[in-house]
């Protein structure tokens, strides 16, 4: 019997480019990235295809991926990473659908779109600053809509942690988005 290879060994594999490394880290963790997806967005056709973005993105980046802790650790966290930008990009692409017939009228000008996009950009980066558990359970209720009862169930905590949490998280976002007194629009 062999040997199951050990992280390192699979890492030197994937940065020498050799198809192997991929390959065994596909077997390992493939059904362990499905799982971590799967609490997040329970569709399994698209949990497989989020998962696999990931593994090709790990092979597509193999160059230059540094992993400072485990590996199980770093897929887990860029499946998660994955899931939550879908969720993300995909309520954004909804919003702008919905609001596309009144965007036609000119009545916004240059400088409020760009202030606009601008403060958009501050809240993307502020909800990817949140801490893990923060941020998937803020993306569930704010972009899914989903009630603290349906996240509890999803990820199998207490409704009660849903609600500390999505507190940590509101506390956390109004820190980060606070203006400068007057000095930002």
């Amino acid at each position: 019997m062999q040997q199951q290879p050990t992280d390192q060994e699979l890492l030197d594999l994937l940065n020498q480019g050799d198809e192997r490394g991929i390959e065994l880290i596909f077997r390992q963790y493939y059904a362990y990235i499905c799982k971590a997806v799967y609490k997040i967005i329970p569709d399994s056709n698209l949990v497989e295809d989020l998962a696999q973005d990931v593994f090709y993105e790990l092979w597509r980046k193999r160059d230059r991926i540094q992993v400072a802790s485990s590996l199980k650790g770093y897929l887990r966290r860029a499946a998660v990473n994955k899931a939550l930008n879908y969720v993300r990009d995909q309520r954004i692409k909804f919003t702008e659908e919905a609001q596309a017939p009144v965007q036609k009228s000119s009545e916004a000008t240059a400088p409020e779109l760009l202030a606009a996009e601008h403060l958009q950009s501050r809240i993307d980066a502020a909800i990817d600053a949140l801490p893990e558990r923060c941020r998937i359970i803020f993306v569930l209720s704010r972009f899914e809509d989903m009630s603290y009862r349906e996240i509890a169930e999803q990820l199998e905590i207490s409704p009660k942690t849903v609600e500390n949490q999505m507190a940590k998280a509101l506390k956390i976002l109004r820190e980060m988005l606070k203006f400068n007194s007057g000095k930002e629009a």
